[in-house]
């Protein structure tokens, strides 16, 4: 299956540059990354608390069937300019990585189409390229492939 999610990260650089075409119109784009109830479907996780604004947060978790938590994250919403961007931060609660900052980007392509670009800037070299050796790439692919089915089917 081809990867339509491309995640670039250059050598010796702390971020990785995650872009997205979606055959969405920017407002319905922007929208799944905005509202908790969509957020839940495509990303697979509950969302705890989403503030869609400048100075909000948000926090999200996964269980398993038993109610254990296995995974969970927090943020800042630093600024917020709808359709247009959100910079935030992220922050995996019981795993070994320090909070990185997001810059997304929400761009119109088309009436129908539309382009996200992500840059995930990490603390070190080293937590990035320790991101990487997981299966990240693979993962935000799967979840932006739900993203376009989910939203397509909002119209």
């Amino acid at each position: 299956m081809e990867r339509k999610t491309k995640v670039n990260a250059e050598p010796s650089k702390h971020d990785i540059i995650i872009t997205r075409e979606f055959e969405l119109p920017l407002e319905l784009l922007f929208k799944a990354y905005t509202e908790p109830e969509i957020i839940e479907q495509w990303m697979g996780n509950k969302v705890l608390k989403h503030e869609s604004k400048k100075h909000g947060s948000y926090q999200f978790e996964t269980r398993d069937a038993e109610g254990n938590v296995l995974f969970k994250a927090n943020g800042v919403i630093h600024d917020f300019v709808e359709n247009e961007k959100i910079v935030r931060t992220f922050e995996m609660e019981n795993m070994p990585f320090p909070a990185q900052l997001e810059f997304l980007e929400f761009e119109k392509t088309g009436a129908d189409s539309s382009r996200l670009q992500i840059q995930i800037v990490f603390k070190s070299v080293a937590d990035r390229d320790q991101m990487l050796k997981l299966p990240f790439a693979n993962g935000i692919n799967m979840a932006h492939n739900r993203l376009q089915e989910i939203a397509k089917n909002l119209k």
